[in-house]
C-alpha cells in the first residue's frame, strides 16, 4: 500500500520532560486507583474502564501526535493497569511474586509479537494502526507489571516503600546511562527505562499517601492525587503549547509493509 501523504508517529519524542511527566502518570495512577478503590471497587472500577475506553477512541481517531489526548491516554492506562495488577492479588488472591510473573511473561510475549510482526519496536515507527494497537497493548501490560513489581518489593521483600523508590531509582539509572551515556541499544534501553518508571512512581505515590503504619508519609491518597493531577495538567499543557515533543513527519511516498486497510486515515 502506498502512503500518498508523510504521517508523523503518533507518539512523543522522548525528552526529559517526557520521563518527568511519564513517571507522574505512573504516581497519580497508583494514587488515584487506591483513592478511589477506598471508596468503592465498584466505582473505580467503572471509572478506570470508561476512562480508558474513551482515552483510547480518542487516540486512536487522531491522525498525528496530539499531547492533551496522547497523555491523557497514559494516565487512564495508568488507572487501569494499577486496578488489573491490584485486582490479580487483591481480587483473586494471586501472590505478588506470580502475578509479577505473569505480568512480565505478558510483556515478554507482546514485545516477541510485535517485533516477529513489525521487525522492530522502535516508538519512532508507531505510523499506523496495527503498531499503534501493539505499542498501547505494551503500555498497558508495562503498567501492570510495573504495579506488581513495585508491591512485590515493598511487601513481599520488605523494603518499604521508601526502600522502594531507592532500589528502582537504582534501576532505571542503568538503562540510562547505557542510553544516553554510552547510546547502547536505544529501543532496548528505553523500553528498559519504560518499564522501570512505573513501580519508581508508584513506590514514591505510595511512601507520600500511604500512613506511617504502612512505611509512607501519610499525606493521605486523594492529596497525592490531586497535587499530582495538577502538576500533570500544568505540564501537559506546557508541553502541547511549546510542540517540541513532536516528531517530524516522515518525507516523500514510501511503501506500507502492512495490508491495505490498516494505515492510519
Amino acid at each position: 500500500m502506498l502512503i500518498k501523504k508523510p504521517l508523523a508517529a503518533k507518539v512523543p519524542e522522548i525528552t526529559a520532560l517526557f520521563w518527568v511527566v511519564k513517571i507522574l502518570t505512573t504516581g497519580i495512577g497508583e494514587s488515584s486507583s487506591d483513592f478511589l478503590g477506598a471508596k468503592s471497587i465498584p466505582l473505580a472500577a467503572a471509572i478506570g474502564t470508561l476512562g480508558l475506553v474513551v482515552a483510547m477512541a480518542l487516540q486512536f481517531r487522531t491522525t498525528h501526535y496530539r499531547a492533551a489526548v496522547y497523555w491523557f491516554a497514559v494516565l487512564m492506562v495508568a488507572v487501569f493497569g494499577t486496578m488489573a495488577a491490584d485486582g490479580l492479588h487483591k481480587g483473586a488472591g494471586i501472590p505478588y511474586t506470580v502475578s509479577t510473573v505473569m505480568c512480565a511473561l505478558s510483556v515478554a510475549v507482546i514485545f516477541f509479537v510485535w517485533h516477529r510482526v513489525e521487525g522492530t519496536l522502535d516508538i519512532h515507527s508507531i505510523t499506523t494502526l496495527r503498531r499503534e494497537a501493539f505499542y498501547w497493548l505494551a503500555v498497558l501490560a508495562t503498567f501492570a507489571l510495573g504495579t506488581a513489581a513495585g508491591d512485590l518489593t515493598a511487601f513481599t521483600l520488605n523494603l518499604g516503600f521508601l526502600g522502594s523508590v531507592a532500589l528502582f531509582a537504582a534501576a532505571i539509572a542503568v538503562p540510562a546511562i547505557a542510553g544516553w551515556g554510552f547510546k547502547l541499544a536505544p529501543v532496548l534501553t528505553f523500553w528498559a527505562a519504560y518499564v522501570v518508571t512505573r513501580p519508581l512512581g508508584a513506590s514514591l505515590a505510595d511512601w507520600l499517601g500511604k500512613s506511617h503504619a504502612r512505611t509512607g508519609l501519610g499525606v493521605g491518597d486523594g492529596v497525592v492525587s490531586s497535587i499530582g493531577l495538577l502538576a500533570f495538567a500544568l505540564l501537559v499543557a506546557y508541553t502541547a503549547a511549546n510542540r517540541r515533543d513532536v516528531q517530524e513527519a516522515t518525507s516523500g511516498r514510501r511503501r506500507d509493509p502492512l495490508p491495505a486497510g490498516a494505515g492510519l486515515d
